[in-house]
């Protein structure tokens, strides 16, 4: 294997530990920012080191067809440990102002599709139930003028109808047919 193949390799692997770090920084930052339960952490740490053993043995067979030597991991160490002392603070700042802009811009949102949509919502509703109070109370009003527009043809004949209607109630027949549902609803 020549030299120049060496160096490339080896530039790959410094490459990929300082993704693996950029990674590592960013998905740390997120789960403790969004606090997953254990269980989601453990299965996002398992798919981290998945992703990232394919990712740098995908950048080891392109380095050197897949031949493992010192330097692949010299490389990988360098890499991560490069980012950890320079970028580390840096990108989890980065994340940190990231994460509060999105959930700013979510607020905001929600506030305008609050505005936008449902306070003409909440008025449309408004002005339904007042309309129909409105429909409740000329309708209430016509009946009422109905009633006393009418009233000279319906008082006459329950005036007639009373005296028949309290003697029906207080008959024999009646009193004992009450007497009986009585007596079966308390059973």
């Amino acid at each position: 294997m020549n030299p120049a193949v060496q160096w490339i390799t080896l530039l790959y692997m410094i490459v990929a530990g300082a993704a693996m770090g950029l990674t590592f920084d960013g998905y740390r930052v997120l789960s403790l920012k969004l606090r997953f339960p254990g269980w989601l952490n453990a299965v996002l740490d398992l798919l981290y080191w998945l992703a990232s053993a394919l990712i740098v043995f995908r950048l080891l067979y392109a380095g050197n067809q897949g031949q493992l030597r010192f330097y692949a991991f010299l490389g990988l160490f360098v890499g991560v440990w490069a980012y950890f002392l320079i970028f580390s603070v840096t990108v989890q700042k980065f994340v940190v102002m990231l994460i509060q802009t999105v959930e700013w811009i979510w607020k905001l949102l929600m506030k305008l599709l609050g505005i936008l949509i449902g306070m003409p919502l909440l008025w449309l509703w408004k002005l339904a139930l007042g309309i129909l109070r409105l429909l409740g109370r000329i309708l209430g009003f016509v009946l009422k003028l109905l009633l006393r527009l009418t009233k000279p043809l319906w008082i006459f004949p329950v005036r007639w109808l009373s005296p028949a209607y309290h003697r029906l109630l207080r008959s024999a027949p009646f009193t004992k047919l009450a007497n009986f549902i009585a007596a079966r609803r308390k059973r």
